[in-house]
């Protein structure tokens, strides 16, 4: 198919309207029959259609003026910051898309800052432009835009577009621009042929499937391709584009071209995310790796364990399956006294834990119990340093705790930025410097990354009435002051609710934590003490009273000596129980008290 090639992305903060863009483009250039056609058709996930976002990536090949156009939707979330950066790469130019009635965004400047480091040509574009000219002033609304965002990309106001995801006004207008204005992917001077494994999934019938865009040579179907990360080889089974179904192709996938590799390897963690694909031919060395290529670096660390023990082998083979989906996640065996054999996952925020979470549940069918999202901290022992990601891994003595940060950006109007400066003491951030222009503030700072995955989100948009947006990147790791706080029951610590907290707050996060504690359990023959240590001290402490049974209530009248024997008999036979061991918190307690 000699046709000539655009490859772009379009790239926006959450919920400005990219996957409803993606529907016009679909029916503009007729990739989708109208019968066929439904809202956020690239999204394919149940899950992405009720939270109205992207979680995914999405490519889909279109054809349009005789050129091809190949498009990879992208999710706007921070958490999901390692899928645009792959689709990024794979790409040449890209929409830079803004909402008109939001205006430019955390998350927008975020995805400007990524796709001009990877030297992208972007077209810009306001969305939802129907909505704002309802209004009598909404002229000057999308003008302010256009302005702000031309700014950004040093460009004038006249060349950003007025379009409509809803109506399709001005999507002809934005294809023929991006046709004209994304530069046709280069003829790379490599002998061999690389590819860039941009995604991947899992197919019971033909093995992992690698989504590749060639930027060198062609991958025919029969070829053997090897991976050169993982080292794995294998035979090209099927060969073939997005449409955005799979399409198998009888022309192979030639430089320039997005489509994918039916490998038929049945191993997901041979297939990296990030990986470059070349193909082996006899007596010919294999081409050097595209450049590139790094391992992403989790932060934020939860344990999973299935609600039945007997599921642990289902739990592994869909953690698998679903790193082959979200090159993010890190996977590693876990053991716990009270909940078994389940796994430590790493993940890059709080978000993205909770949507894998869910996948687990809908498209694998495991139910699982989860402990508190922890991050990895660095502790001095004995002079060295090392990573910790979970609070029953603490030594008892430390020469030094360090914890992760992140480097923040809040946008917002000025006429709210009273009710955000309250927050920087709660959440603990430093460094912060406020800047407004016009009628915008732009608050920086950096942040604890626990902080961050505790309730900031909910807080910063509570307090601003939902207009605030921020987008975050990793920052360094600097110095801590935070406390290990171990709960217990009856005199025996309970694995797994283990917990780091700031010293300025730990007592009173256990106390909540007991409190909640003595709502869940259930009373027994005898009084259950609840503590809370730290630093080998206990500092909090409740207690469940024993339930009481009237073992006289059957006795009337008489002399008051039978009633004695039967309730000192009854003493010792709460003493014998509360002798015997420890108390045993069943799993469905367990989880409730994980919960948030």
């Amino acid at each position: 198919m000699n046709m000539p090639i655009r490859n772009f992305v379009i790239i926006a903060h959450i919920d400005h309207g990219k996957s409803t863009l993606a529907d016009r483009f679909l029916e503009v250039t007729g990739t989708i029959e109208a019968r066929r056609m439904k809202a956020q058709y690239l999204d394919q996930l149940e899950l992405e259609r009720e939270r109205g976002i992207t979680i995914k990536m999405a490519p889909v090949r279109m054809k349009y003026r005789d050129f091809m156009l190949n498009l990879i939707d992208t999710p706007g979330h921070s958490d999901f910051s390692y899928e645009v950066s792959r689709a990024l790469h794979a790409v040449e130019g890209g929409v830079l898309l803004v909402d008109a009635t939001q205006g430019v965004q955390a998350q927008t400047l975020a995805n400007l800052l990524a796709a001009k480091k990877e030297n992208l040509t972007l077209v810009g574009a306001v969305n939802k432009v129907d909505l704002v000219l309802r209004d009598p002033h909404g002229a000057e609304r999308i003008a302010a835009v256009k302005r702000d965002m031309a700014k950004l990309l040093g460009c004038t106001p006249n060349d950003i577009f007025s379009v409509s995801g809803k109506t399709g006004e001005g999507v002809k207008e934005l294809l023929d621009a991006i046709i004209e204005k994304v530069p046709e992917p280069k003829k790379a001077e490599s002998q061999g042929t690389r590819a860039l494994i941009f995604d991947s999934f899992y197919d019971d019938h033909k093995g992992v499937i690698a989504s590749v865009r060639v930027f060198a040579g062609e991958i025919k179907k029969g070829e053997t391709v090897k991976l050169l990360a993982t080292g794995a080889s294998a035979q090209a089974k099927e060969v073939g584009h997005f449409a955005p179904e799979l399409t198998a192709d009888s022309a192979p996938l030639a430089a320039g071209m997005i489509g994918y590799v039916a490998t038929g390897i049945r191993e997901p963690h041979d297939v990296r995310i990030g990986d470059t694909l070349v193909v082996t031919k006899p007596g010919t060395a294999l081409p050097k790796p595209l450049p590139g290529y790094e391992e992403v670096h989790p932060v934020v660390f939860v344990s999973f364990y299935p609600e039945d023990a007997d599921e642990h082998e289902l739990l592994t083979k869909a953690l698998e399956k679903l790193k082959l989906n979200d090159a993010a996640l890190s996977i590693a065996p876990d053991q716990n006294e009270m909940l078994g054999r389940g796994y430590q996952v790493g993940f890059l925020g709080r978000l993205h834990f909770e949507i894998a979470t869910e996948r687990l549940r809908r498209e694998w069918n495991v139910r699982v119990i989860t402990t508190f999202p922890s991050v990895a901290y660095r502790v001095n022992v004995r002079g060295e340093w090392r990573v910790i990601q979970s609070a029953e891994d603490f030594p008892e003595e430390t020469k030094g705790v360090e914890e992760p940060t992140v480097e923040l950006l809040i946008l917002l109007p000025a006429s709210e930025l009273g009710n955000v400066l309250p927050l920087q003491k709660k959440f603990r951030m430093a460094n912060v410097h406020t800047e407004i222009v016009e009628d915008r503030a732009e608050i920086t700072a950096t942040m604890p990354l626990a902080e961050l995955i505790s309730d900031f989100d909910d807080q910063l948009k509570s307090s601003t009435r939902g207009y605030a947006s921020f987008s975050y990147r990793h920052g360094a790791y600097v110095p801590a002051d935070v406390v290990k706080v171990d709960i217990m029951v009856a005199g025996a610590r309970v694995p797994g609710l283990s917990r780091f907290f700031p010293r300025s707050v730990h007592e009173r996060e256990a106390r909540q934590m007991l409190s909640r504690l003595k709502e869940l359990l259930p009373r027994q023959q005898f009084a259950q003490a609840l503590q809370a240590s730290a630093e080998g001290r206990i500092i909090a402490r409740d207690d469940i009273s024993a339930l009481r049974k009237d073992v006289t209530g059957y006795l009337y009248g008489g002399d008051r000596t039978r009633k004695m024997k039967l309730w000192k008999k009854q003493k010792r036979g709460k003493e014998r129980l509360k002798a015997r061991g420890e108390v045993q918190i069943e799993p469905s307690v367990f989880k409730e008290l994980l919960k948030k």
